[in-house]
């Protein structure tokens, strides 16, 4: 899933928090604060309507990206990691970070006694709502803690007849180069054709052949247009802008 009007600043800290059914929240913060780990929890707490702010995700299942300036070059430098559980998001990270497909994530060090999957499973049946699939991907504004998220995509069985948008679903097999270039042309026509927000979720069919199966998809690329309504898609090479548009519902100016 993508956010749309994705702003992101020159340097700034970024850290991403996901779930082990694959939602997201993240910050963007300018102000290079160190931590927003725990505001990142309550966002999902409340967002989620869980028992209590989940830390036991922290830091297994978080992502962070450092935009800084050398004082010695004056060049911006970039360091991204990411956890295990988390790193095979990497094409979702560098679209919602605003980060191009050269750079390299690394796969942040395993502490002994932390990231214990079996242990995490323990919280599973107290806290189901992070297993499933919400498909929600939220930005959490640093400078409106508490009070307002911002880009928030929702979920499609809740909320969708009620918001003007479009949920759109990406299969690919693999996140790789291709999935990389593929993602970026489609989020760059996205921004420069839809009027009204939307979300985009890309789906791995490898990791996930059971969506690919409800969604009847039996190639990839596949594109699917699931709101508003009537389901569409476009199977193959997604390089057709006036194809696009068309299952898009969009009329070219």
């Amino acid at each position: 899933m993508i956010p749309h009007r994705l702003s992101v600043p020159q340097l700034f800290k970024g850290i991403a928090l996901f779930t082990p059914g694959g939602d997201v929240v993240y910050s963007i913060d300018p102000d290079k604060q160190s931590r927003w780990h725990l505001h990142l929890c309550a966002a999902l707490q409340e967002i989620l309507d869980l028992p209590e702010p989940p830390h036991f995700l922290v830091p297994c299942y978080t992502a962070t990206i450092d935009h800084w300036l050398d004082p010695r070059t004056q060049q911006i430098q970039t360091f991204a990691e990411a956890y295990p559980a988390v790193i095979r998001h990497q094409a979702l990270l560098n679209t919602i970070f605003n980060l191009n497909q050269t750079i390299e994530w690394q796969v942040a060090p395993r502490h002994e006694g932390t990231c214990d999957r079996l242990v995490i499973a323990t919280y599973r049946p107290s806290f189901p709502q992070l297993w499933a699939d919400n498909d929600l991907i939220v930005r959490l504004d640093p400078s409106k803690v508490g009070a307002q998220y911002s880009s928030t995509t929702y979920d499609l069985e809740e909320k969708s007849m009620n918001i003007p948008g479009y949920v759109l679903r990406l299969f690919v097999t693999g996140h790789n180069v291709n999935t990389e270039r593929i993602l970026q042309n489609l989020h760059h026509l996205l921004e420069r054709s839809l009027v009204f927000p939307y979300s985009l979720k890309v789906i791995d069919v490898l990791t996930h052949p059971e969506q690919a199966e409800i969604n009847q998809v039996s190639a990839t690329p596949t594109l699917v247009k699931v709101w508003p309504h009537p389901i569409r898609r476009i199977v193959g090479k997604l390089d057709d802008v006036d194809k696009l548009l068309h299952i898009l519902g969009v009329k070219q100016k």
